[in-house]
């Protein structure tokens, strides 16, 4: 095997003349322009102008009302006729009942009844004894009973009474107390009709 030449190699005396032929043929290429561009600054971004018809609609003046303070409220009190309370039934009349000299001309018993009811009952009862001239009724309620709070009587005990005061009822009676107890003591009452078309 032949050793390899080191270094480049010579051209030959054909290969000198064809590179002459060829670079003779070839134009050299004009120099090129460098051009130095400076980065331009940055725009500063700025609120752009609302257009005419976008503006928002300018707030309307707000109205001063003045209000008038309103009068303090006085509170309408009509006045209440001062009737005195229901007097006893006459004491010549209890005696009578008690020894049974006297009739008793009708009886309500509520026992067993609500309230509203039972004041029903009793106004109608009341007008019915006017309209046939009843003079002494006797109105039973009931003792009730003892409920370990201290309550001995009976919610128709208490309120019968108080309802007889009435202004709807009061016009009806002239005298009420507390029966005999051979027609239930505290349980019951008599109560004295006042006779149509007596002064009230």
């Amino acid at each position: 095997m032949s050793a390899r030449r080191r270094g480049p190699r010579r051209l030959s005396e054909e290969e000198r003349k064809l590179w002459q032929m060829v670079s003779d043929t070839v134009a050299p290429l004009k120099p090129v322009r460098r051009v130095s561009v400076k980065p331009a600054a940055p725009k500063q971004l700025s609120d752009p102008e609302p257009a005419k018809d976008t503006l928002p609609p300018k707030p309307e003046k707000a109205r001063r009302t003045t209000v008038k303070p309103s009068p303090p409220l006085v509170a309408r009190t009509q006045p209440i006729p001062n009737r005195p309370a229901i007097a006893p039934v006459e004491r010549r009349t209890e005696r009578k009942l008690a020894r049974g000299r006297m009739e008793i001309d009708s009886r309500l018993d509520l026992h067993g009844m609500r309230q509203d009811a039972a004041h029903r009952a009793l106004r109608s009862f009341l007008l019915g004894a006017q309209a046939r001239g009843d003079r002494i009724v006797l109105v039973i309620t009931g003792k009730g009973h003892v409920s370990g709070q201290g309550d001995d009587a009976g919610v128709l005990r208490r309120s019968v009474p108080r309802w007889l005061e009435a202004a709807d009822l009061r016009p009806l009676v002239v005298g009420m107390s507390v029966a005999h107890r051979s027609h239930g003591g505290g349980g019951a009452l008599y109560v004295q009709i006042r006779r149509r078309g007596a002064g009230k």
